[in-house]
């Protein structure tokens, strides 16, 4: 019976064996099926993303719009995604981007364009757009809305979209676009990459990107990326191209036609800059004046800031006009009357020889009760203009040198648009003739004096990271 007893454990363990076997086989064939089973039967997307055109293949400027729907069922921020839009360029020209409207607000969204390291036939560059904290959160199933953005080249010329790997001519209204990729903390949760995503595909975001500078309340920021003077953006920015009757200089002659965007290779990053030219023939019927200005008069006290290349020459024809190339504020009437004028005239006016600069501090113009002083000097070429206005003390500054100080009651005594004028005091001759008085950016800041490098470093930073445009002024009044 012992004897029995030994042999029956030996006779029984190998079903035991076979049948671990089995279940390792089945176990290793599962293992070995998953992927294919995963990539057939993917986890649902965490979000979607939405697309629309507002142009056709041929355009001046490409209008794609976006809108991104939560799906994951949990509050997402939009400041943790990234959205690209890839397309192909349209010969060597840069490419500027601007935000026309969006319901997280265009101060909130900043945009760059970027060149792929492997181009494809439909894709060499790709447009990104990243959120700042202020553009909010979605709720769990909630939807951005529209996010309208511009792309165009900086020379102007028209684009051919028919090559765009995300241009799609046929969705007019918002649909699901697979050719849009949006990334959460630096992973793709939505679309196609080009080159099928493999690891050298250039577009693929490896890691999450640093968050975007916050923009400062009281603020505003513009570095004039625009395709025009009737640029949508230009209106929603809250800038306004003068064209109607009036002065100063040769009544009734301001013209839309003399406010544009050109590339400027000396402008920040290579990008646009705002260029106001005016020009004329010598009689007035001939002559075109151009400005552009704030729609808001809610500007006062802090540090207003411009870069501005005044000029001693005519881009076309004669020199010797006296024109005058204007950085100032203005509002108020009456007993609340404000104006804070910086005027080049490269070839002086009213009986004064130049060149010269009036950095003038104005309480009555009627009156002509100001107080000034006047740098006599050529000015031609790029600088920083800067207007400080604290404790009612008015400072003027170029390129962070003082140049005067006004106080008492010249200190505003309301608020103030901004504007950038270009005009004629008068035409002392006939012929063809064009000025040139660029901008390459203005920053306000309603709360702070700062000094030319804290601007400097405060434009590059916004600027560097996308942020072309953003106005925080009005969200503290």
């Amino acid at each position: 019976m012992a004897s029995a007893r030994r042999r029956t454990p030996r006779r029984r363990v190998w079903p035991k064996i076979r049948l671990l076997l089995v279940i390792c086989v089945v176990a290793a064939g599962a293992t070995a099926l998953y992927p294919v089973w995963k990539k057939a039967n993917p986890d649902p997307p965490e979000l979607t993303v939405r697309y629309r055109t507002a142009t056709p293949a041929t355009a001046a400027v490409a209008k794609p719009s976006f809108e991104v729907l939560n799906d994951s069922g949990k509050p997402l921020p939009l400041s943790d995604l990234t959205l690209r839009y890839y397309f192909t360029s349209d010969g060597d020209s840069p490419y500027a981007f601007n935000c026309v409207q969006a319901a997280a607000g265009c101060s909130n969204i900043a945009g760059t364009v970027a060149k792929l390291d492997e181009p494809t036939e439909d894709a060499d560059h790709y447009l990104e757009l990243r959120f700042t904290e202020g553009a909010g959160t979605l709720k769990a199933g909630g939807n951005s809305k529209g996010i309208d953005v511009q792309l165009f080249r900086a020379d102007h010329k028209e684009l051919t979209q028919s090559d765009d790997r995300s241009f799609d001519a046929e969705k007019t209204s918002y649909k699901e676009s697979k050719a849009v990729t949006a990334y959460k903390r630096g992973v793709l949760v939505w679309g196609d990459e080009p080159n099928g995503g493999g690891k050298q595909s250039s577009a693929k975001a490896a890691a999450a990107p640093a968050p975007l500078p916050a923009a400062p309340p009281g603020v505003l920021f513009d570095n004039f990326h625009y395709a025009g003077a009737k640029d949508p953006a230009l209106f929603k920015h809250g800038w306004l191209v003068r064209t109607s009757k009036g002065g100063p200089g040769i009544d009734d002659t301001w013209s839309a036609d003399g406010v544009t965007f050109p590339g400027e290779k000396d402008a920040l990053g290579d990008g646009e800059v705002l260029n106001l030219r005016a020009a004329t023939d010598g009689t007035e019927s001939g002559t075109r004046q151009a400005s552009l200005g704030t729609r808001s008069r809610e500007f006062r006290d802090g540090t207003y800031a411009a870069r501005i290349h005044f000029s001693d020459d005519p881009a076309e024809g004669e020199g010797g006009d006296h024109v005058n190339q204007t950085f100032y504020t203005i509002g108020g009437s009456g007993k609340t009357y404000s104006e804070l004028d910086n005027e080049y005239l490269p070839n002086g006016g009213w009986g004064r020889l130049g060149p010269k600069l009036d950095t003038v501090t104005w309480y009555d113009h009627k009156d002509n009760d100001r107080v000034y002083t006047t740098t006599n000097k050529s000015l031609d070429g790029w600088h920083t203009m800067m207007i400080t206005v604290k404790d009612d003390e008015v400072t003027y500054r170029m390129d962070g040198e003082k140049l005067f100080s006004s106080s008492g009651k010249y200190a505003p005594r309301s608020g103030m648009s901004i504007n950038f004028n270009h005009w004629f005091i008068d035409l002392p001759f006939k012929g063809d003739r064009a000025w040139d008085m660029k901008v390459d950016w203005l920053y306000y800041d309603a709360n702070n004096v700062l000094s030319v490098k804290e601007v400097d470093a405060a434009v590059e930073k916004y600027s560097g990271a996308g942020l072309n445009y953003f106005d925080t002024v009005q969200e503290t009044r």
